[in-house]
C-alpha cells in the first residue's frame, strides 16, 4: 500500500510540476510495480471518460459509424492490427511525441510547457478518428481526453523511467484493449446475443481509447 501510496503521489506532483528527473538507483523491480500501478490509475480514470463519451453518443450529438477502427476492421485482418497497434505505433508515437521532451531538460520553464504541448498534441491526433462535425470539434477535449491522460502518463514515464520503457508501457496499453477487442469482433458473428454485448461494451473500449 506504500508503494502505491507513493507512486499516485509521484504521478500527481509531476503532472503538476513537471521537472525533467530520474531516479538512475531505482531498481528493475520498482520500475515494473510504477508502471503496473500508473497502468491501473490510468484504465480507472480513462473508464469514466468512457461512460461520459458514450452518452454524448446516445444522445446523437456525434456517431461512430465513421470511426477510422471500422475502417481498419474492414482493411486489414486481426493480426495486422494487433500488429500496427501493439508494435508500430508506441515505437512511432513514442518517438514522434515523448523522445523531444528531454530535449528541453536545461530549460525548466520551456520543459514544463513542452511536456503539456506534446501530451495535447498526442491527444488531438485522435481526433482524426472521428467524422470530422462541428459537434467533434466542440467536445473534442471530451473525446480525446482518454488520450491527453494517456499522453501525460507516458511524458512521465519517458522522463523519470526512459524511452523504452515508456514505448513497452504504450505496447502493453494498447495490449490490454487490442488483442481481446479484436479477437472478440472477429468471432462475435459465431456467438450468442449475451456474448454480442460483451463485445460491443469491449468494442467502445476500442473507440474511445484510439
Amino acid at each position: 500500500m506504500d508503494l502505491i501510496s507513493l507512486t499516485l503521489n509521484r504521478v500527481l506532483e509531476f503532472i503538476k510540476n513537471p521537472v525533467c528527473s530520474r531516479d538512475k538507483e531505482m531498481s528493475l523491480r520498482d520500475k515494473g510495480l510504477m508502471m503496473f500501478i500508473i497502468l491501473g490509475l490510468s484504465f480507472t480514470i480513462n473508464f469514466v471518460f468512457v461512460f461520459l463519451i458514450g452518452a454524448l453518443e446516445q444522445f446523437g450529438l456525434f456517431s461512430m459509424e465513421d470511426h477510422a477502427i471500422n475502417q481498419m476492421f474492414d482493411e486489414f485482418s486481426p493480426l495486422i492490427i494487433m500488429f500496427l497497434a501493439i508494435i508500430i505505433a508506441p515505437i512511432f508515437e513514442e518517438l514522434i511525441f515523448r523522445a523531444p521532451i528531454t530535449l528541453f531538460c536545461k530549460y525548466k520553464n520551456v520543459f514544463r510547457w513542452v511536456y503539456y504541448g506534446l501530451a495535447l498534441a498526442f491527444g488531438y491526433v485522435h481526433i482524426t478518428n472521428y467524422d470530422m462535425t462541428t459537434n467533434v470539434l466542440l467536445f473534442s477535449p471530451i473525446l480525446v481526453a482518454p488520450q491527453i491522460i494517456l499522453g501525460l502518463f507516458l511524458g512521465l514515464i519517458r522522463v523519470q523511467l526512459g524511452l523504452l520503457y515508456a514505448m513497452i508501457f504504450h505496447a502493453v496499453y494498447n495490449a490490454i484493449l487490442v488483442i481481446p477487442g479484436v479477437t472478440l469482433l472477429y468471432f462475435s458473428e459465431s456467438m450468442p446475443e449475451k456474448v454480442e454485448s460483451s463485445t460491443a461494451v469491449w468494442t467502445s473500449y476500442l473507440y474511445f481509447y484510439f
